[in-house]
């Protein structure tokens, strides 16, 4: 912990409630963080308060500050405009950095007779022709994709005429999305007609596009060329398709971006949809270490257009912050006219933003190794629950006996919303005999944070402190549970999974009641495979306990039999049945067994009248 926070704390509380700008410098003098405020003394003195309050990143900058300074401003704006150039000019280290090092696309169209399109990110000697640049990657990438698919061109490594009927066609030919020139029946002429057509709908765009095309049709038509213009007909639907897919997107966004976050366990991911005409032209995707929530947002749209010199005249995000009348003000002088800075609650720029916001959560899902399926129903779960942080990292407990014997209970993990088998766990109760599943639950969390503390902070198996715990059971298992949280000091949300009578999970409870879940369809499909899996982890174990056991009971209790002999005999006679009737002779010549060993066993099944 920074030994200096007094301090600090003292000097910010010294600060005037005016707006403007604040500085603070590392143990070496350097800028670390630049920040704007509407009143210097109270976001300032924020810093240095509880430490509890604050992000994991915002902790470490205040572990690295040594001192601070700060410039006042007549308003909010001007320490927006202020900040801004600061940022530009030091670029601190715990600052929302963003790089404009996007570069530019080209379509790239291969050298020799049957040409091929592709997108790529640099011109290369290497004697193709190069069609750009373009500024967007994903424009490109998108277009040439579709312009493939249209003009139904190969988009293989094969090489013409070399690997003519070489091998059969791919998948593309088969579902109308290449016409296959590997078979060698697609005449160079028609070909190279495609290619061009390709090219026209790229440069030209769809409506330029069209025209075209239609006067082809009509031309072929007029020579009699009825395959040729069938062909072209073909096409044109399938421009107008293409066409229509882009409107039904974006019907009523003329130029626009839309911007929308997620954040998940200190990190978060923004993606921005920029539309221009109407049509999706371009997406990006940033994704940082999160700080300060509430400013994370406004930080980032300030870094964002900072660097973009074409601002549009609309833009809707996901969420209002404070200062969101001085960036709409900044961002209409940067542009020269006024832009609408909007949070849309409905309709088709709603649905948009809520796309926007699903495609951030995919992003950071995907780094994760989970989907954004898998994550949606961990951040419903996070809602339902009223949970700080997804639960990523779920363990799940359940008793197994019966009437009090064979005592065991399985843990298993979930993580980013799927099994994690290698975490699982199996206890033995050892604590007393008989049945008490509230004892039972409480030894078995208590064994399992002792581990915790033995485990050095190890962030591995028992060293890992889960984000939630689920129990197999009511408010008693919980109540239980609770005790030996609180004992140990340890802070993690917990909640039992009720049943109903017909075994089916019907809702979680806490220390607030039960709370239903059958509404949320997502929610109650993940609890109750949970609590089925947890349950059949657990009765296993119990099943090869019980098994075992009645192995022993049956065999080992043989004087001179002992686990190795005993397998050895199940092995070679199949049954104890089969043993049980097997005459002395049988039992010498099997397997690890001697004369005395076999003559115990046929004793112990054929006991003399007065052993009985």
């Amino acid at each position: 912990m920074n030994e200096r926070i007094p301090q600090l704390r003292k000097k910010a509380m010294a600060l005037p409630l005016l707006p403007g700008v604040y500085i603070m410098h590392g143990k070496g003098g350097e800028i670390i963080y630049i920040g704007k405020a509407k009143a210097l003394k109270n976001r300032v003195s924020q810093y240095f308060g509880s430490q509890n309050n604050h992000p994991e990143k915002v902790r470490r900058m205040v572990d690295n500050v040594e001192d601070f300074e700060y410039i006042i401003t007549d308003s909010e704006f001007e320490a927006l405009i202020l900040e801004c150039s600061l940022i530009k000019q030091h670029t601190p280290k715990y600052n929302i950095l963003l790089k404009d090092d996007k570069g530019y696309s080209y379509i790239r169209l291969s050298p020799g007779d049957w040409k091929k399109l592709s997108y790529a990110l640099q011109k290369n000697d290497d004697g193709a022709e190069y069609i750009g640049p373009y500024k967007s990657s994903y424009y490109v990438k998108s277009a040439v994709e579709e312009a493939n698919k249209i003009f139904m061109l190969p988009t293989c490594n094969r090489r013409f005429p070399q690997d003519f009927r070489k091998a059969r066609p791919c998948l593309n030919y088969h579902i109308k999305q290449c016409m296959a020139p590997c078979t060698g029946r697609v005449k160079l002429k028609d070909y190279q007609e495609s290619v061009a057509q390709a090219l026209e709908f790229l440069k030209g765009g769809s409506t330029a596009s069209i025209r075209k095309l239609t006067e082809q049709m009509e031309e072929a038509a007029e020579n009699l060329e009825f395959e040729r213009a069938a062909r072209i007909r073909d096409k044109i639907a399938a421009v107008k398709k293409m066409s229509d897919k882009q409107k039904v997107v974006a019907n009523k966004v003329l130029d626009e971006d839309v911007i929308a976050g997620f954040s998940d366990n200190g990190r978060t991911c923004y993606q921005v949809f920029r539309f221009e005409g109407g049509r999706l032209f371009d997406r990006e995707s940033f994704v940082f270490d999160s700080g300060d929530s509430e400013t994370d947002a406004e930080e980032f749209l300030l870094r964002y257009y900072t660097l973009r010199t074409d601002i549009p005249k609309n833009i809707a995000l996901d969420k209002a912050f404070d200062g969101i009348e001085e960036f709409s003000h900044w961002l209409s002088e940067k542009r020269g006219n006024k832009v609408n800075v909007t949070v849309p609650q409905r309709g088709e720029q709603a649905q948009l933003v809520s796309m926007c916001r699903s495609n951030a959560a995919e992003a950071l899902a995907q780094q994760k190794g989970a989907t954004v399926r898998e994550f949606s129903v961990l951040e419903e779960l996070r809602e339902l629950l009223g949970l700080e942080k997804l639960p990523e990292y779920i363990e799940s407990y359940d008793i197994s006996n019966l009437a009090g014997t064979e005592n065991v209970a399985g843990m298993i993990v979930y993580k980013n919303g799927k099994p994690l088998k290698s975490a699982y766990k199996k206890f033995k109760i050892k604590g007393f005999e008989g049945q008490d599943d509230y004892a039972s639950m409480a030894e078995v969390l208590t064994r399992r944070f002792e581990e915790y503390y033995n485990a050095e902070n190890s962030e591995e198996g028992f060293g890992r402190l889960p984000d939630l715990i689920l129990l197999d059971g009511g408010k008693g298992q919980v109540a239980a549970v609770r005790q030996v949280l609180e004992k140990m000091n340890i802070s993690v949300p917990l909640f039992g999974m009720v049943k109903d009578d017909k075994h089916r999970t019907r809702a979680v409870t806490g220390d607030g009641g039960e709370i239903a879940i059958n509404s949320r369809r997502s929610v109650f499909t993940f609890l109750s495979k949970m609590q089925d899996e947890v349950h059949r982890f657990a009765i296993g174990y119990h099943h090869s306990r019980r098994s075992k056991n009645t192995f022993r009971s049956s065999l080992t209790e043989i004087e001179g039999i002992g686990e190795v002999r005993a397998r050895a005999l199940l092995k070679y006679f199949r049954t104890i049945e089969n043993i049980s009737k097997a005459d002395m002779e049988e039992l010498k010549s099997a397997p690890k067994m001697t004369a005395d060993s076999a003559l115990a066993v046929y004793r112990y099944f054929n006991p003399k009248p007065e052993e009985k």
